[in-house]
């Protein structure tokens, strides 16, 4: 079980973007970024178009916390690496090219393809609000 809710799944894939904020050091939140995202069976994936030197990317890795907003949900989430497997990794391409493909320019979803960003792949994973901004 992933944690998300049907709900908010099918509200989060609905949608072309969310905005990604990441917990600082000082315990605020950094960002937000607007990104893609997608839907692998019953996880949500985004990736750093830039890789792992990108802005957003490397506040992640901090703490590995931090919020989504997007179609009416908010959630904190932790930031896991996607992994190296081979299989995910193709089903995640998959799914960045079933949802963007056809309505982008095929360069923006290149982009999503490239070393580079499949190397700066996080899993986000639904977390239990934390006392840090608020």
């Amino acid at each position: 079980m992933s944690g998300w809710t049907n709900e908010e799944l099918e509200r989060i894939a609905g949608t072309d973007e969310l905005d990604i904020s990441w917990l600082r050091e000082d315990g605020s939140l950094g960002g937000p970024r607007t990104i893609w995202v997608v839907q692998v069976d019953d996880d949500l994936y985004v990736r750093s178009v830039h890789g792992r030197e990108g802005i957003w990317f490397r506040g992640t890795q901090r703490r590995h916390e931090g919020h989504v907003s997007v179609g009416g949900v908010e959630k904190d989430v932790t930031f896991e690496d996607a992994g190296a497997d081979a299989d995910l990794a193709g089903r995640i391409d998959d799914a960045y090219n079933a949802k963007y493909r056809a309505r982008y320019p095929p360069s923006y979803t290149d982009d999503t393809l490239t070393p580079q960003a499949k190397g700066a792949t996080l899993k986000l994973a639904p977390r239990e609000r934390s006392p840090r901004h608020e």
